[in-house]
């Protein structure tokens, strides 16, 4: 396993007809590259409680979540992730949200270019990320 610094998280949604990215204020976070046969990452987000219902809501549904990340430094290029937040964790007032899942073997451009073709063929919500994961084969189910 490997360990690296999580500097920056963002979450990848769908609003309306557009893709956007919700920018989550890091207190710290690491991300784990478990290279076990999988290809699963770990990653921890050490957050504000004021996220606490929004992840939580993941985790009732068992949904999956696309999450663009940077990875030790500020100037690295981004990367992006299809995950199912597993477990929160509560402190005084922060928590920390613990993620597992693949990473995306593609360039930022080509996973927005994919994400918006989908949209404009209609997919969305449950639909969108199982086509999206289908077309992407590699990704966990």
């Amino acid at each position: 396993m490997k360990t690296f610094k999580l500097v920056s998280l963002d979450i990848i949604e769908e609003q309306k007809e557009d893709i956007t990215l919700r920018s989550i204020e890091l207190k710290d976070g690491l991300i784990i590259n478990r290279e076990d046969d999988h290809g699963r990452w770990l990653v921890e987000a050490f957050i504000s409680k004021d996220y606490k219902s929004y992840f939580q809501s993941y985790i009732e549904k068992n949904e999956k979540v696309m999450l663009q990340v940077l990875i030790t430094k500020k100037s690295n290029s981004p990367a992006t992730f299809l995950v199912s937040p597993i477990d929160i964790n509560e402190f005084e007032e922060e928590m920390n949200v613990i993620f597992i899942g693949a990473m995306i073997d593609k360039k930022q451009e080509q996973v927005e270019k994919l994400l918006q073709v989908l949209l404009e063929e209609g997919y969305q919500g449950k639909r969108l990320l199982e086509e999206f994961r289908r077309r992407t084969a590699g990704t966990p189910n």
